[in-house]
Order: C-alpha cells, then structure tokens, then sequence
C-alpha cells in the first residue's frame, strides 16, 4: 500500500492514495493558511473515524442502529519528544444499550486497526532521496 504527500507552498501539504486527497495545513497562528487539518487534527481524526467505523460494523451486525452515531475526540501534548500524548475519545450512541453490548463494543473499538498501530506501535522507517544519491 503507498500514498504520496506533496507540497504545494507555504505549511500547506497534499496527501493523494488512489482517486483521493486530503489537503493538511497548519492554522494561521502557526504560519499556515488553514487550508486543511493540521497533520495532528489528522491523526487524532483517523483514530476517531476509525474507532467509528468499527463501531458502526458492530451495531450494523446487532441491529443497533448507528443514526446519530458519532465519535468526539480530545487531545493534549506531550513533550521530548513533542507529540500527542493522550487521546480521549467519547462514542456517542443515542439509545440505551444492554450492559454487555456496552462492553463488547468498547471491546470492538479498542480492536480498531489505527489504535491497534498505536498500542502496537508500527514501525517507521525514514529515508532520504532513496533514488537520487549524490557522489
């Protein structure tokens, strides 16, 4: 799997996989344009959205239904290194369920992919120029 980010000037950056893009900035405070989330906002936003996702999955299979369905996250910083150091994240399911559903689908959105790569953290390797060497 391979995405490509290009730079289109200033803090402004475009993330394209396949037929997609996602534009990222920085907000005007910090020397952007507010083009696009910030990186950060990105990040926090993919381990929502795919908490999200696994959830939905979850009630589509137990007839619950997802209407009104969504995901609230928080985060602070952390420093040395600088980085996002807590995640809090509110499911938001407008009726009741059963105890034991409540459980199980907490159990199901810890099992999502993008948290399970944080808990487990994927390895990252990083290169420069790999193809264009200098002699």
């Amino acid at each position: 799997m391979k995405l490509t980010v290009a730079y289109h000037g200033g803090t402004r950056y475009d993330i394209t996989s396949g037929a997609h893009r996602v534009v990222t900035d920085q907000p005007i405070e910090d020397g952007g344009q507010d083009a696009g989330m910030s990186p950060v906002e990105l990040f926090v936003g993919s381990i929502a959205s795919c908490v999200g996702y696994f959830v939905g999955r979850y009630c589509d299979r137990h007839q619950i239904s997802t209407k009104g369905l969504s995901i609230e996250a928080a985060w602070t910083m952390a420093e040395q290194p600088h980085r996002v150091g807590q995640v809090a994240l509110r499911i938001h399911v407008p009726h009741r369920l059963a105890a034991e559903q409540n459980e199980r689908l907490l159990k199901v959105a810890h099992g999502c992919t993008v948290h399970q790569s944080i808990a487990v953290p994927a390895g990252v390797t990083i290169e420069l120029n790999p193809h264009h060497r200098s002699a």
